[in-house]
Formats: C-alpha cells, sequence, structure tokens
C-alpha cells in the first residue's frame, strides 16, 4: 500500500479515534491496548497511528526498559499496575506484562518456573482488571521470518532505524521456532473470554494498521458524542502580525511515501 492511499484510508479512522477519545473522557471509560509481536512486526507504526491526533495528556504510550534490582524483587505485575489508566484516559502498551511469556522465555530471562507462573496468573491479574471495568484489547502483531529479515536488514542499512536495533534482537534471528512456540504456549494459557487475543497480519504493516484501528473501532461501545459548543466571537480590533523577525518557511519540502 502506497503512503498517499494509506493516508487518505486512515483520516477516516483518525476522526473516530477522536470521537473515541471524546467518549472516553465524557463517560470516563479506561482503555488499554496491548501491543504485542515479534521484533519489526510494527508495534511503533501502529501506536503512533492510533495516538497521532489524541491529546497527549488524555492517551499515553507506555513502552518499559528492563526491570530495575529492586524491580526484580517485586510481584511480576506490579509495575504494570502504576501504568494502568485513570478514569477518560487511554494506554497504549508497546510491548507489556507479556514479556515474560516471550522475550524472557526464549531468551532465558525467567525460568520455566516463572513463565509457567505467568501463564497461570495473567488471565487472573487480566480478569481483575476487566472486572472493574477496564477496556482490555490485546492485539499480537504477525510477520514472517522473510519479511522480518528485510526490516531488520534495513534498520542495519539506516542511521536513523539502528538504534532499533539491539543485541537481543540479532540474537531472536536464530530463535523464530523458539518464540513461535513460545506465542503458541501464550495463546492457549491465555487467550480467554473475557480478555481475548486478536492477531493481526502485519507483513504489510500500513494495512495491518488499517485492520488494528477498524477492529478496536468496532470492538468498543457506541462512542458518538457531540463535540461542545465553543464560543468564538470575532476579536473587537483587526488581528496583528507579531513584531519580531522569523525565519522563512521551506518552500518546497518533498512529500514523503
Amino acid at each position: 500500500m502506497k503512503g498517499k492511499e494509506f493516508r487518505e484510508a486512515l483520516e477516516p479512522l483518525t476522526e473516530e479515534l477522536v470521537g473515541m477519545a471524546r467518549w472516553a473522557r465524557t463517560t470516563g471509560a479506561r482503555i488499554v491496548v496491548l501491543f504485542e509481536g515479534r521484533d519489526t512486526a510494527g508495534k511503533g507504526g501502529a501506536i503512533r497511528a492510533v495516538r497521532d491526533k489524541l491529546n497527549p495528556r488524555q492517551c499515553r504510550t507506555v513502552a518499559l526498559s528492563k526491570p530495575t534490582d529492586e524491580e526484580q524483587t517485586q510481584w511480576y505485575f506490579q509495575r504494570y499496575i502504576a501504568h494502568l489508566p485513570c478514569a477518560g484516559e487511554i494506554v497504549l502498551f508497546d510491548r507489556s506484562w507479556y514479556n515474560r511469556a516471550g522475550v524472557e522465555d526464549v531468551m532465558g530471562y525467567a525460568n520455566k518456573a516463572q513463565v509457567a507462573a505467568f501463564l497461570e496468573q495473567a488471565p487472573v491479574f487480566e480478569k481483575m482488571l476487566t472486572d472493574d471495568g477496564i477496556l482490555l484489547f490485546k492485539y499480537w502483531l504477525t510477520t514472517d521470518q522473510e519479511r522480518q529479515e528485510e526490516r531488520l536488514a534495513e534498520r542495519l542499512e539506516d542511521p536513523l532505524k539502528r538504534w532499533k536495533l539491539s543485541p537481543v534482537d540479532l540474537a531472536a534471528r536464530e530463535k523464530y521456532d523458539d518464540y513461535t512456540r513460545a506465542r503458541e504456549a501464550m495463546l492457549r494459557a491465555t487467550h480467554t473470554d473475557h480478555a481475548p487475543w486478536t492477531l493481526v497480519d502485519f507483513n504489510d504493516q500500513k494495512r495491518g494498521r488499517l485492520t488494528l484501528i477498524r477492529d478496536l473501532l468496532d470492538r468498543l461501545p457506541d462512542t458518538h458524542v457531540e463535540p461542545p459548543e465553543i464560543d468564538f466571537p470575532e476579536l473587537s480590533s483587526a488581528p496583528k502580525a507579531e513584531s519580531y523577525g522569523v525565519i522563512e518557511p521551506i518552500a518546497d519540502f518533498p512529500d514523503s511515501d
């Protein structure tokens, strides 16, 4: 999908997302969306597509780094609880507590007993969230190994994307099947009626973003809330120009797909 085609398809969805945020603010709804998937699946781009036109004070992204020594002594879910939304807020998790069932399992950062305990506790933890009224959506972004290799190579060659390559990402290249095994075990244990998983094809990332956003909007209740009336009277005097010098804007800025 070309960039122009994608932007045209995204525009009406973005308007609906703005309406969703207005509904959440009006009703006090609390929305949590988890974005999970392999390295390079497209989690960051999907999150940007969702939050781009939303108020950053209302919609925030949570992307936690590896736990500190102190956090490693906590109950596993403890550090995620602090980032859950208050009334009217939307929280997008760029990876979440499911790190334990994925990278921590495959890379040996958690032992088998810890992973087994997580798979048993996660549905209970999520039942507590949904019972309390949180709207929880869990998305797994799927991508083939061939496409993953292409994207990793692109990151290596692009100086603006090279920061995305970590030693864990490179080690994961040889563990594609191990990640598949871990994902299937995770889905079997944590795909529940109260917090189901939705798998979205992200081999084409632009189409994947559109599909994910459409699904998210369709699974919410009727979110239509009329925007508030804003009184915008004319100024009593003519508008004034700025009194200090400004730099000239760029005349021809290249459009990019």
